[in-house]
This record gives C-alpha cells, sequence and structure tokens, in this order.
C-alpha cells in the first residue's frame, strides 16, 4: 500500500510531486531573500480578532518580511490574514483548547510535516517557531539543514529555563526584551528583538477623555486590583478590560477587584481590534502596575503610539520600554501611581507616538528578526560539539542498572 501523496504545498499552490529534499544554500550573512517558516500558535487567528497579542505581533511581523523582499510562509490555524502565504493547519483556531497539553503536541506534529514538505520543495531556509511544543521539532529541521529559531515571549522561569537548558544548540532563542534574557544567560540566545506593530494601523488622538484606562489578563500579577486603587485615589475613573473567562481569573476579579469598583468604574471584558483602539486613543493615561517579571508588555506600545502616557510600576521590561517623563512615568512603588495619573496629562501625545515610531516600528521588529535568522544560518555551519565546551550542557537524567534501583 503506497503512502498517500501530498499534492497541496501551500493552499492554492501544486507541488511538484518529483521535488527531493533540497538543503538551502542561501549565503548565510548576505542580502539576498530569504525564505521562512513562521509557526503560529494554533489558538488564535493571524491577526487575532480580539485577544492574542502574540498573533498580532506575527501578522505584523509577516508582513513587514513581506515588504522587505523576504518569501514567508505563516503555518497556522483558522483564517488566512496576512501578505504571506499560508498554511493552513487546522481550519479554525481553537481558543477553547488553550492551556490543554493535547493539542500542542498535536499541532507540533503536524506543523513538523508541514516543514518536511516545504524543504522537500526548497521553500525554507529557516524555521521561526513561536508555539510552546514546537521546540521540539528542532532536531528533525537540523536534519533537513534548516536552524529553529524561537522566540521567548513568556517568562523564563524555573520550569521553561529548564526545557529550553535541555534543547541547548538545537534551538537559538531571541528574546523579547534585554531584562528577559539576563534573567537566563546561560540559555543559547541569539538576539533580542523588541516587539513591534505598525503605527499605520493605529490611531492618533491628541485631545484625551478623563479616564484610565486598564487593558490586560485579569490575574495577580497584571495589577488590576492596584488599578483600581490607583485611579480612586487620584479621582479619576477607570475602564477596566480584558480576559476574564479561564476560571483563576474569574475568580481573581470576583474576589479582588470587583468589590473595589465605584459607581464611575466599568467592566468591559475583552475588547475587539477596533474597540481596543478607541479605548486606547481616548484615555488619560494607560495603568500598568504589574507585579512580576512583564517580559515585555504590548499593550504599553499599543497605548504609546496612540498618544497615550503609560503610568507603570517597575518591573521586568517596563523601563525598555516606557522613557520615564517623556511617554509615561515609572513608579517603585504602588503609593507613587495616583501622583503619576495626575501628571500623565503633561506629557506630550506626539512624543508618545514618536516613540513607538522610532524604537518599536514593525519595520524595525522585521529588520532584528532578519539578522537573528542570518545569525542563525551562520551559527548553523560551524562545528558542533556536545555542548558547550565540549560537554552536555545539561545534565538530563541518569541510567541506573536493575541491581541501583
Amino acid at each position: 500500500m503506497h503512502a498517500p501523496v501530498i499534492t497541496t504545498l501551500v493552499k492554492g499552490v501544486p507541488t511538484p510531486e518529483h521535488l527531493a529534499r533540497v538543503q538551502s544554500t542561501l549565503p548565510a550573512n548576505g542580502t539576498a531573500p530569504l525564505k521562512i517558516a513562521i509557526v503560529a500558535p494554533p489558538y488564535f487567528d493571524v491577526p487575532p480578532a480580539a485577544y492574542g497579542g502574540i498573533e498580532a505581533v506575527l501578522a505584523d511581523l509577516s508582513n513587514a518580511l513581506v515588504d522587505l523582499g523576504h518569501r514567508v510562509t505563516v503555518i497556522g490555524a483558522g483564517r488566512d490574514g496576512t501578505k504571506a502565504r499560508f498554511w493552513q493547519v487546522w481550519e479554525r483556531a481553537v481558543p477553547e483548547r488553550l492551556g490543554e497539553p493535547g493539542p500542542e503536541i498535536i499541532y507540533a506534529t503536524l506543523t513538523r510535516r508541514v516543514v518536511e514538505n516545504l524543504a522537500a520543495a526548497g521553500e525554507v531556509d529557516v524555521v521561526h517557531d513561536h508555539t510552546f511544543a514546537g521546540p521540539l521539532n528542532a532536531p528533525a529541521y537540523d536534519a533537513l539543514g534548516l536552524p529553529t529559531i524561537a522566540t521567548v515571549h513568556g517568562p523564563v522561569d524555573s520550569e521553561l529555563r529548564g526545557y529550553y537548558q535541555t534543547l541547548d544548540r538545537d534551538l537559538s532563542l531571541v528574546g523579547i526584551s534585554q531584562r528577559q534574557r539576563s534573567l537566563a544567560p546561560e540559555l543559547n540566545w541569539i538576539g533580542v528583538v523588541h516587539n513591534g506593530l505598525r503605527p499605520a494601523d493605529w490611531p492618533f488622538q491628541r485631545e484625551k477623555k478623563d479616564y484610565a484606562l486598564f487593558l490586560g489578563r485579569f490575574n495577580a500579577d497584571k495589577g488590576a486590583h492596584t488599578a483600581v486603587l490607583a485611579a480612586h485615589e487620584a479621582g479619576l475613573p477607570l475602564i477596566l478590560a480584558g480576559k476574564c473567562a479561564e476560571p483563576a481569573e474569574k475568580r481573581y476579579y470576583a474576589e479582588q477587584v470587583e468589590p473595589l469598583l465605584g459607581p464611575n468604574d466599568q467592566m468591559i471584558g475583552i475588547a475587539d481590534a477596533t474597540l481596543k483602539r478607541e479605548l486606547l486613543a481616548n484615555a488619560r493615561c494607560l495603568l500598568f502596575p504589574v507585579q512580576w517579571e512583564e517580559p515585555f508588555g504590548m499593550v504599553m506600545i499599543e497605548a504609546m503610539v496612540c498618544g497615550t502616557p503609560v503610568v507603570a510600576l517597575r518591573g521586568g521590561a517596563v523601563p525598555e520600554v516606557v522613557e520615564h517623563g517623556v511617554s509615561g512615568f515609572i513608579c517603585e512603588d504602588p503609593a507613587e501611581l495616583p501622583a503619576a495619573l495626575r501628571a500623565a496629562s503633561e506629557l506630550d501625545p506626539a512624543e508618545c507616538r514618536e516613540q513607538v515610531v522610532r524604537r518599536f516600528s514593525d519595520q524595525r521588529m522585521a529588520v532584528g528578526y532578519v539578522q537573528a535568522y542570518r545569525a542563525a544560518l551562520v551559527e548553523r555551519r560551524r562545528p558542533r560539539t556536545a555542548g558547550r565546551n565540549g560537554r552536555s550542557a545539561v545534565r538530563a537524567g541518569r541510567l541506573t542498572t536493575a541491581g541501583e534501583r
């Protein structure tokens, strides 16, 4: 019995059946266009209709890479929403399965087959994976002659740190802030690229309304309870918007946020792309009272590009994003937040937007990733050892004999 023939490489593009596996001969440090496979998570469309920070970044990155002349294939679930070619692994995104291990593992297996077929057709030079389980495919991609880049979108805590330590040189990591990278310096980082967005897609508004905005997931790390207390102390109404769907999020909101709300406060829940822009553009400021090592904080640049300053607690990457006294205020203690909220109206909305245009644009992000891709191609062509300094880099376990058990 013959194996089934895969007749479609990319939706709408026939795959020649005679093509054998081809390894890239592209100059690693040249200027020739790259063929890039971007593996998106399966939980939200790219771009997302509402919630989905990673997917929003991937949409802008894919479009910017295409604009720079590179050949990009987005591998994902749901609808085709970018300028890149699109390989649809699943017909729809599965937000209801977020957090379950099953879809993550199945999806990683399916995306591996996609990359193998792209490689067979000579249609990929580098794989850029944004999923959790996907990096486990890196050794298989290496056997195809392809380096794998993974963007670390979350905090490098003890569990995730061990995961990336185990993968070691099989995988090149890109951080989204210098602070994130500094917390795990031993990992195989190949660079840091700040998240970006396309400024033209975001409205600018100089005149603001008299409310503060909290926009984020509802858990203690994001500090919605602190935002309510600070806004009340400053005498400002507060609008809260964000994801509050999982049991832990609902419990946190019901127990620690809702009892604090006053008659002038408003809870919206998840805001779609249109409402999100309206809320950000009209707010006097964005309140970002994080209580954890924030890896980046995409909502901060979304606010700034709308001309809205950020009032934040110092945490994680906040000092890399917000220029104190220019695009917002960075507070050392929650007690400082009310005064900063009152002072936010003195900051120049045009300068807030300019910070994003200059430092966090989609084009700047794309250029940074192209540098990372080329560095990974160079790195892959260097002789390999068992680990750094010729040793195995990670003690992954210990083999025992029957007599030792």
